[in-house]
Formats: C-alpha cells, sequence, structure tokens
C-alpha cells in the first residue's frame, strides 16, 4: 500500500501530526489503481502458511481484514472455515469472489473500513491479514478494530513486511523520489515486535513473532520492475508522480535495489522479501 501512512491515537489533525483522513482518500485511490490482484496470487503461500501458524480448526469464524484478493480467506475456506473477506477496495473484493467461484469455496464479502469494522464485539475466533492492515492510517484504531471483533481466547493473525526486507527498503527507496506526508510513519512498524507489543499486548495472553521469507521470482530484475509498474498501486503511483528524468532516476534504484539482494545467479530474480508471521492469542 501507500509509503504515505501513519499512526495516531486520534483521527484530529493537530501540529505535527498527518492528515489522516487525506493518508486514507489517498491510500485508496492508490490501491484502486493498477490490479493488486495480479500480484497478490503471488503470495498466496503466506496466506496458506499463517493459516497453520494459527492451527485453524474446521468450523470456526475467520474474519480477513483487508483481504485484497483473498489470500488467506481462501486459505482458511480449504479448511472448513467459516470466512467473511472484508476490503475497502470493492475491485479487490470482486477479486477474491471470482477465485472463491472458481473454487467453489462458500465465503462472504463485505466492504468493510479496518478502522470502523461493521462487526459486532468478539464476532470471530481468528481475525486475519496479510500484507493488509498494516497500511491503515490510523494504526492504533486499526489494532483495537481487530481486538475488538475477536472473541476472548481467539487469535489475530498477521503478515506484515519487516523494515529490513525486500519490501520494507522499497518503501524507503520510493519515499526519496516521492516524499510522503510530514508526519506519515512507515507501515513496515508492524513488521517490528516492538510496534506489536505496543498495540497488542494490553489485551494479548501472547504474542508469537516468527521472521519468514517470501521469495519474489520473476524472469529478471526488468521484469518484476514492469509487472510492479504497471499492476502495483504504490510503485504505479509513484512513477506517474515523477518527471521522465525521476522516473528513470526511480528505476535506477529500483533495478540496484534488486541487484543487491538478488541471489539467483543468473538472468533471473530470486529475492526473500522477510516479513513477520505474527500470532497474537488474546486474553
Amino acid at each position: 500500500m501507500d509509503a504515505a501512512t501513519t499512526s495516531s491515537v486520534s483521527g484530529t489533525r493537530a501540529v505535527g501530526q498527518a492528515d489522516l483522513a487525506a493518508i486514507k482518500t489517498r491510500q485508496q485511490a492508490t490501491w484502486s489503481s493498477g490490479d493488486y490482484a495480479l500480484i497478490g496470487t503471488t503470495l498466496q503461500i503466506v496466506g496458506e502458511n499463517l493459516c497453520e501458524a494459527l492451527d485453524l480448526r474446521a468450523g470456526q469464524k475467520i474474519l480477513d481484514v483487508a483481504a485484497g484478493n483473498g489470500n488467506v480467506s481462501l486459505a482458511a475456506a480449504r479448511r472448513w472455515c467459516d470466512v467473511v473477506a472484508s476490503d475497502y477496495v470493492p475491485a479487490l473484493l470482486e477479486r477474491a469472489r471470482e477465485r472463491a467461484a472458481g473454487e467453489r469455496l462458500p465465503m462472504t464479502f463485505r466492504e468493510a473500513d479496518a478502522e470502523a469494522l461493521q462487526f459486532a464485539e468478539g464476532s470471530f475466533d481468528a481475525v486475519v491479514s496479510t500484507f493488509g492492515v498494516m497500511f491503515t492510517p490510523d494504526q492504533r484504531r486499526a489494532a483495537a478494530e481487530l481486538v475488538r471483533v475477536c472473541r476472548p481466547g481467539g487469535k489475530i493473525g498477521l503478515a506484515n513486511w519487516t523494515p529490513e526486507g525486500f519490501v520494507g527498503q522499497l518503501f524507503k527507496t520510493i519515499g526519496k523520489h516521492v516524499a510522503p506526508p510530514a508526519g506519515a510513519a512507515s507501515p513496515a512498524l508492524w513488521g517490528t515486535r516492538d510496534h506489536l507489543a505496543t498495540l497488542f499486548a494490553p489485551h494479548a495472553a501472547s504474542i508469537e513473532a516468527t521472521r519468514r521469507d517470501y521469495v519474489f521470482r520473476y524472469r529478471s530484475p526488468e521484469h518484476w520492475v514492469e509487472v510492479f509498474r504497471a499492476w502495483y498501486g504504490p510503485v504505479l503511483k509513484a512513477f506517474a508522480a515523477l518527471p521522465p528524468d525521476g522516473q528513470a532516476a526511480l528505476n535506477n534504484d529500483l533495478l540496484a535495489l534488486i541487484g543487491r539482494l538478488n541471489r539467483s545467479g543468473d538472468a533471473t530474480m530470486i529475492v526473500p522479501g522477510e516479513y513477520l508471521e505474527v500470532v497474537v492469542t488474546l486474553r
């Protein structure tokens, strides 16, 4: 999602704070551009692994927040859970609906804002999100909503990019070319144990956080840039905001980033993307 995301205790703007409402509007436009579903499907293995980490049981009620094209939703439905997939980008939910129909998996789809979920307190046995809720502008409010709709003793399962990993470095690289709003904090904070403790420790019986890698495999570094520039909203928008010489500079910096991390040994791209797999068990 948009690198220009932030956390704040409230949505009220003050000196030194970002305008959360403006960021959310910009963010929604970013994720509505391109076609994230074409990127999201490549990340399916992350959703499968998260469901295993949560030890989901058939018949459990699961909410996927900022579900995108439904990776965790589909993985949970394959385990015979009763799944609600939610997102504030209707086009992405439609992609998830298409995938579920193709696999004949029963699921419910709801357009919903992660910071104001329209579900009753304690409605779900587990609440999940892969590379989704971490991009909310008001991070504390979003975390509080995850806790609110999950039952006591239930679990919150997350996959969050780390600041040090490939995607964290990608957003830092973009930020050098397209500055985020003043006061905006990185979504990659969700990929740190300290920030997770700040968000969830008051409500948690335990917080398990495991570093894992999703490996980006593309025909070449240039192929990755081509795909992400065309379909991944944050990269698409970054290029669109720059003049031709700025676009060339961003392109070169992205290729340099991949070059530092690429372990293929040939013309292809094999880049580990570190993320934090998180299981919060509520009291």
